[in-house]
């Protein structure tokens, strides 16, 4: 089990890589990077930084290697952050999993009946076809139209009047 301190130096950890890579790093192998988490040893001196890194194979091999030629300066940034004996050496990794879950989503949507190629996977298209309405809600819309246009005759013969 893993003790409430290494999460929250995980947790740390990973918000300073994030926030350094994004705005210190100037590194040009390194672009289109982000960190998915941070495994800290029990004893706080190693840490696995997994990544995520948009490109081909060979781009996400130079932002492995421009990290781990930045890990000098990413552990100088976790030492002011986090005060504790030592500093964690970082170990920058490839994070499969979100390659993994398109791949699986790719797979389902080729197996699957019902879907036939029909839907690009995309969210945002998902998003538009529940906006569209059925037919029947369409036509009893046009009902209600035609109730409230109704001339007025229809509407005195169903309510009479009122005796004094």
């Amino acid at each position: 089990m893993t003790s409430r301190r290494v999460l929250k130096a995980a947790a740390a950890i990973r918000e300073v890589v994030s926030f350094a890579i994004l705005t210190e790093l100037r590194d040009p192998r390194v672009q289109y990077v982000t960190v998915t988490q941070v495994e800290v040893s029990p004893d706080m001196q190693q840490a696995k930084v997994y990544i995520s890194v948009m490109g081909d194979e060979k781009t996400q091999q130079l932002t492995l290697h421009g990290l781990q030629s930045a890990s000098g300066f990413l552990q100088s940034k976790i030492s002011k952050r986090i005060d504790t004996r030592y500093t964690p050496r970082l170990k920058f990794l490839l994070d499969k999993g979100v390659k993994n879950s398109i791949a699986i989503a790719e797979i389902l949507r080729q197996v699957l009946p019902g879907s036939g190629g029909k839907s690009s996977g995309d969210p945002a298209d998902a998003a538009d076809e529940s906006q569209t309405e059925p037919p029947e809600a369409e036509a009893s819309e046009t009902e209600a139209d035609d109730l409230d246009r109704s001339p007025a005759s229809d509407d005195s013969a169903d309510n009479p009047p009122a005796s004094s």
